[in-house]
Protein backbone atom coordinates (compact mmCIF):
# COMPACT_ATOMS: atom_id res chain seq x y z
CA UNK A 1 0.00 0.00 0.00
CA UNK A 2 2.60 2.63 0.71
CA UNK A 3 3.60 2.02 -2.92
CA UNK A 4 0.53 3.66 -4.26
CA UNK A 5 0.67 6.83 -2.21
CA UNK A 6 4.33 7.13 -3.95
CA UNK A 7 2.71 6.68 -7.45
CA UNK A 8 -0.53 9.09 -6.28
CA UNK A 9 2.24 11.60 -5.06
CA UNK A 10 4.68 11.61 -8.05
CA UNK A 11 1.31 11.53 -10.55
CA UNK A 12 0.14 14.12 -8.25
CA UNK A 13 3.96 16.44 -8.72
CA UNK A 14 3.54 15.68 -12.67
CA UNK A 15 0.61 17.31 -12.83
CA UNK A 16 1.50 20.20 -10.49
CA UNK A 17 4.54 20.66 -12.81
CA UNK A 18 2.41 20.60 -15.93
CA UNK A 19 0.23 23.19 -14.95
CA UNK A 20 3.08 25.52 -13.89
CA UNK A 21 4.15 25.48 -17.01
CA UNK A 22 1.10 25.97 -18.64
CA UNK A 23 0.03 28.85 -16.78
CA UNK A 24 3.68 30.25 -17.46
CA UNK A 25 3.67 29.64 -21.58
CA UNK A 26 0.00 31.69 -20.95
CA UNK A 27 1.73 35.06 -19.05
CA UNK A 28 4.40 34.79 -21.83
CA UNK A 29 1.68 34.92 -24.10
CA UNK A 30 -0.17 37.52 -22.55
CA UNK A 31 2.58 39.92 -21.67
CA UNK A 32 3.81 39.27 -25.42
CA UNK A 33 0.39 40.52 -26.73
CA UNK A 34 0.15 43.31 -24.06
CA UNK A 35 3.73 44.68 -25.76
CA UNK A 36 2.51 44.42 -29.13
CA UNK A 37 -0.64 46.20 -28.63
CA UNK A 38 1.51 48.81 -26.87
CA UNK A 39 3.98 49.00 -29.77
CA UNK A 40 0.77 49.21 -32.51
CA UNK A 41 -0.91 52.25 -30.36
CA UNK A 42 2.62 53.97 -30.16
CA UNK A 43 2.98 53.63 -34.31
CA UNK A 44 -0.59 55.01 -34.63
CA UNK A 45 -0.25 57.75 -32.49
CA UNK A 46 2.97 58.72 -33.99
CA UNK A 47 1.05 58.78 -36.94
CA UNK A 48 -1.85 60.88 -36.16
CA UNK A 49 0.94 63.45 -34.46
CA UNK A 50 2.53 63.35 -38.43
CA UNK A 51 -1.04 63.75 -40.16
CA UNK A 52 -1.83 66.68 -37.72
CA UNK A 53 1.57 68.60 -38.49
CA UNK A 54 1.52 67.82 -42.30
CA UNK A 55 -2.45 68.03 -43.04
CA UNK A 56 -1.00 67.90 -47.15
CA UNK A 57 0.30 64.41 -46.65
Amino acid sequence: MGRGGVYKSDKRKKELLRQKKQEEKRQRRFKKDAVVDENAEAESSKETEAAVDHPEA
